[in-house]
């Protein structure tokens, strides 16, 4: 887990996973977080000219945003997310519904503020289309687990070594206790709860929950709690 924190009290779990040959990043926190994260990679040991690989759980402004600034920097780093995200984190495609729920309770000119927000932020190119039941041969092995229901083209990630699941944004949690999605950011709650099922077919130690930090007691009893 890389713990990032940002102003105004905001924290998020991203996670980083490494060995001898590559240095994997998972999500990127807010835009103009990079000194953040460089300074958590290295309070790791980990030189920040190593980082290589970043994958994007999805197109999330809290996720996707420090992306930009990493590649204006970084001398190799390959971009991969779900080929279903690929079209929104390179501005080809929008879903605006997606901010519709969390803004709704805003004044008019507000909430045309976040939209404009969403429509014109940076956006970056996926050099490596993912795949569900894709595995990626980095540190021990990762394993893509498409996810859907946040976002089209949400996915959590299995590390095959250590038995962790990033969730991304499939569940939030509190004081260690899974709480499933969170409705009012998530897409169609329906098929996000369905996607979580998808998770009891792993033999799981702990959970890295971006929003929530880390869940590593009675993991799969909690996953069917959350998915009941």
């Amino acid at each position: 887990m890389l713990p990032l924190t940002a102003g105004e009290g905001r924290a998020f779990n991203a996670a980083v996973m490494w060995d001898e040959q590559d240095v994997v990043l998972v999500d990127t926190g807010l835009p103009m977080m990079q000194t953040v994260i460089k300074t958590a990679l290295e309070e790791l040991g980990i030189p920040f000219a190593r980082l290589n690989r970043v994958i994007i759980t999805h197109h999330d402004t809290d996720h996707l945003g420090s992306l930009p600034e990493l590649l204006n920097t970084a001398t190799k780093l390959t971009v991969m997310a779900h080929a279903a995200e690929k079209p929104f984190i390179e501005g080809i495609e929008h879903l605006l519904v997606k901010i519709e729920k969390p803004i709704q309770s805003l004044p008019p000119a507000e909430k045309e503020e976040r939209r404009q927000a969403y429509l014109k932020r940076k956006t970056v190119t996926v050099d490596k289309p993912l795949v569900d039941g894709e595995e990626l041969p980095y540190c021990g092995g990762i394993v893509v687990i498409h996810t859907p229901g946040h976002t089209p083209g949400h996915i959590c990630l299995y590390h095959k070594s250590s038995k962790t699941v990033i969730a991304g944004d499939a569940t939030v949690a509190e004081a260690g206790r899974l709480q499933g999605p969170s409705p009012i950011f998530t897409v169609d709650m329906a098929e996000a709860k369905q996607s979580l099922k998808k998770l009891l077919d792993y033999e799981i130690e702990q959970i890295i929950c971006y929003h929530g930090g880390l869940v590593n007691e009675n993991v799969r009893e909690q996953l069917q709690a959350v998915t009941a």
